[in-house]
C-alpha cells in the first residue's frame, strides 16, 4: 500500500496519479488503459448575451469530453 497519490512502479516504467498514465513504445499515450485524443476545435466565443456564452460552454464542455 502506498502513502502517495503519484508514484512510480519498481523500475520506473510507469507512473501511477489517480489512475494510471502511460506512454506505449510507440508514442500513444493512455490514461487508465484507454487512449486519449485530442479535443475538437472550438471556436472562438462571440456571445454578447449570458444565454449565448452559456451555450457557447456547453458546446466547449460537449467537446472536451468526447
Amino acid at each position: 500500500m502506498r502513502l502517495t497519490k503519484n508514484y512510480s512502479d519498481q523500475g520506473g516504467d510507469r507512473w501511477v496519479v489517480r489512475g494510471i498514465i502511460e506512454i506505449t513504445p510507440e508514442g500513444v499515450i493512455l490514461l487508465n488503459g484507454a487512449p486519449l485524443t485530442s479535443a475538437s476545435f472550438q471556436e472562438k466565443s462571440s456571445a454578447s448575451t449570458v444565454e449565448e456564452l452559456k451555450v457557447d460552454f456547453n458546446a466547449l464542455l460537449q467537446k472536451l469530453q468526447a
